[in-house]
């Protein structure tokens, strides 16, 4: 049984690594190898056999319990909205988040907008949405191959290989995507080094603005952009992680 992906997973497989390679002003290549190619490096022998097994399978047959796929495709739904809105909604990337005392320290002059501000914090949001997500979309995934198992032998095998595929890969997946807040971290400083350089050339119209009454301008422009571009990555890592489960739920679909 063939099952064909949806045409945006393939569009979206791309969209993190644009991200990451714009923010880190990096060229990366087209990958020359195919997914096989790519496979053969990512498992060792015991991912082989493992998933041998799971292909030379022939599972017992089970009864077409007509597994209410509405309800697993709402579930996916619900599961996907809510972390998407975990993201959108977090206070450490709300553009707004201000407090009124920072912001009176800063029109007085008494707080430089670099200095109040520490990557720790987005450090620690990026991670704890990663493991958000990783609980989630890992109940998720099991409970789809629970019910792709409940159709018939053919489904039953397509999940044990994707619990085979889960296994097998989970420690590569788990090391690349927690690399991320690193790569954020460089970009954070180079926001933040550009914005002071800007400051530090503009000194003299600053306190023009100050002798004129006239509060100095923000220099904190750079955070709100570095917000922005963080929930963007987020949300550019949740398209990649539900990936297996649109799969799944394809194969659900057309069963």
């Amino acid at each position: 049984m063939v099952v064909k992906a949806p045409q945006r997973t393939a569009f979206s497989s791309q969209t993190l690594i644009r991200l990451l390679a714009r923010l880190a002003d990096a060229r990366i290549p087209e990958s020359t190898q195919s997914l096989s190619e790519r496979l053969s490096q990512w498992l060792d022998w015991t991912d082989a056999i493992a998933m041998s097994t799971a292909l030379a399978a022939t599972p017992a047959p089970v009864s077409d319990t007509q597994a209410a796929i509405a309800s697993d495709e709402n579930e996916c739904s619900r599961v996907r909205a809510s972390l998407a809105d975990a993201i959108a909604r977090d206070s450490v990337l709300a553009i707004e988040k201000r407090s009124r005392s920072t912001h009176g320290a800063r029109r007085e002059g008494l707080v430089d907008a670099d200095e109040v501000v520490d990557y720790t914090v987005f450090r620690h949001c990026y991670l704890s949405m990663q493991q958000a997500m990783d609980a989630s979309i890992g109940k998720l995934r099991e409970r789809l191959r629970r019910s792709l198992a409940a159709k018939r032998p053919a489904l039953a095998q397509l999940a044990a290989v994707d619990a085979v595929m889960e296994r097998a890969l989970s420690a590569r997946e788990h090391n690349l995507l927690t690399a991320i807040p690193d790569l954020l971290n460089v970009r954070f400083e180079r926001l933040r080094q550009a914005s002071q350089d800007a400051a530090a050339a503009h000194d003299d119209d600053r306190e023009g603005h100050a002798e004129s009454g006239n509060p100095p301008a923000p220099h904190d422009a750079w955070l709100d952009a570095f917000r922005h571009e963080m929930r963007s990555v987020l949300l550019a890592e949740l398209s990649l992680r539900f990936q297996p489960v649109e799969g799944l739920l394809a194969a659900l679909r057309t069963s």
